[in-house]
């Protein structure tokens, strides 16, 4: 793997369409409020960046959501991909990503970091906008590879490679190495789901001092 910190791989690229990249269902759970005020009254959070040395950024807590509210979150995205069925992966050592989980993080918490999921791990990851008060500018952004000479690159993890770093070849890259592509704007209750080989990152985060003013998202990642 490449030491030099300006090179990476190309990737080969496809302009993220919704309906076929990723897909945004509104109004995704009929009681969104009722969700929010349960994980903002939640006592068990697990923290982040800038209060412990993690690099994930904020607090987090298990689960989002309750059995029946998840259920109809899957049942947008079998509908909206077409997938039959969707499951929770685990490796044989038991690692697994952090599946059906509330996320708060503030706007001097975390920073953009284009990045894909675990292909071992996940096919389809979504995120579920919690915060009625976040701006439309916080949503999610897709990302393509800038090169070292200023052109554009590919944007997505092609086989055989099962994650971002390894696709690239080097796990150290420039600050610029990757272009905003496409955004998604944030709303409350809508659901975002996208394939995991896409390179992403949350596009902006919100909020100082106060947990309830801060940019609140469930995140999900399956199989299917």
């Amino acid at each position: 793997m490449s030491l030099f910190p300006t090179q990476m791989r190309p990737l080969p690229y496809r302009k993220p369409t919704e309906g076929r990249d990723y897909w945004v269902i509104d109004d995704a759970l009929p009681d969104a409020i009722a969700v929010r005020e349960r994980c903002l009254a939640k006592t068990d959070w697990e923290y982040g960046f800038p209060t412990t040395g993690e690099v994930w950024p904020g607090m987090r807590a298990l689960p989002a959501l309750q059995v029946d509210e998840l259920a109809c979150i899957e049942a947008h995205v079998r509908k909206a991909t077409g997938a039959k069925k969707l499951w929770v992966a685990e490796t044989e050592a038991g690692q697994k990503l952090n599946h059906n989980c509330v996320q708060v993080v503030g706007a001097v918490e975390g920073a953009v970091k284009p990045h894909t999921d675990s292909l071992s791990l996940c096919r389809y990851a979504a995120v579920l906008y919690l915060n009625p008060t976040v701006p439309d500018s916080c949503g999610t952004s897709f990302f393509r590879q800038r090169m070292p000479n200023g052109q554009l690159g590919g944007n997505m993890v092609p086989p055989p490679y099962r994650n971002l770093v390894d696709a690239l070849g080097n796990r150290f890259v420039q600050p610029n190495a990757f272009a905003e592509d496409v955004r998604v704007a944030h709303r409350f209750n809508r659901l975002l789901v996208y394939k995991a080989n896409i390179i992403h990152s949350a596009s902006a985060y919100w909020g100082l001092e106060d947990m309830a003013s801060k940019r609140m998202t469930a995140v999900f990642f399956w199989m299917a």
